[in-house]
């Protein structure tokens, strides 16, 4: 009887290839493909919402205290200032001051401080663009200061008696000044070539932009304003106190504002060579 159940056939034996002359025992390898670098905007939402809930927890108090020594700042100018354009001077300096103590003081400290303790490493084994660090960290610091901002613009506004009609310039002002002051601080705490360097950095240029920001520019020595001129903040604080008249050139703002953005993609891209020539040594 004849079976319909294919009979097993025991499997062929391959002869195996002899090895040319000369090769060697060990196995020729091919290294594996790397992964595709990560693309710019996802990796710098990431980038972003790891420094924005790492900032929450940390930064709070000193926001806490940029809010309060801007506010105070406006108190002792209150009995100096009585209104005017020296009001508005003081009420625009003074809330874009918070922006410069978190976006420009502390990011130069912590970018001195990732640079001094190895941090930087991290980041540059990670698949992700170098603008990416850099802008991710720069808008969380930025976004970080809405609310000292709008609170300080109140509360000058209160203050001073200024109209409240145009605060909504802040929409503006906050993320144009925060880029530029986040990106020069960034640049100054990954250039320097110490920690302490790195802070002492970040204190002199808040310094700055409290001195040459709040104070009216017309009470400034001419050579005193050309370095104003120099400042990236400036420019913000020129837009929001404009905002503060009863009939705002609205040309003259956007042409401030226009400064500042320009100022901040040339901020933000020397921060980002700068990222890349300290992850590489």
């Amino acid at each position: 009887m004849t079976s319909i159940i294919p009979a097993r056939t025991a499997p062929s034996r391959v002869r195996p290839q002899p090895r040319p002359a000369g090769s060697g025992s060990a196995a020729r390898t091919v290294p594996a493909p790397l992964a595709p670098r990560a693309r710019l905007l996802p990796s710098l939402a990431a980038v972003y919402r790891a420094q924005l809930s790492r900032a929450r927890v940390a930064r709070i108090p000193l926001l806490f205290v940029a809010t309060f020594q801007s506010v105070g700042i406006m108190v002792l100018m209150r009995g100096v200032v009585d209104g005017g354009a020296e009001a508005r001077a003081v009420v625009a300096g003074s809330s874009v001051l918070v922006v410069a103590f978190v976006a420009l003081n502390l990011l130069a400290q912590y970018f001195g401080q990732l640079r001094a303790g190895g941090g930087l490493d991290h980041y540059a084994t990670l698949p992700v663009p170098p603008a990416a660090v850099v802008l991710g960290a720069a808008a969380a610091y930025a976004s970080f200061t809405v609310p000292g901002t709008v609170f300080t613009a109140i509360t000058g506004s209160v203050l001073f008696q200024l109209p409240m009609t145009h605060l909504w310039v802040l929409v503006a002002v906050i993320p144009l000044s925060g880029a530029a002051l986040a990106g020069l601080g960034a640049a100054l705490g990954l250039l320097a070539p110490r920690q302490e360097l790195a802070t002492l950095l970040g204190q002199l240029g808040m310094s700055a932009a409290l001195l040459l920001g709040v104070l009216p520019a017309d009470r400034l020595p001419e050579p005193v304003g050309w370095a104003r001129d120099l400042l990236p903040s400036t420019y913000g604080v020129e837009a929001l106190a404009r905002s503060f008249d009863a009939s705002p050139d609205w040309g003259m703002i956007g042409f401030f504002l226009a400064i500042c953005a320009a100022v901040g993609v040339l901020s933000l891209a020397v921060a980002t060579w700068a990222y890349r020539r300290a992850a590489v040594r």
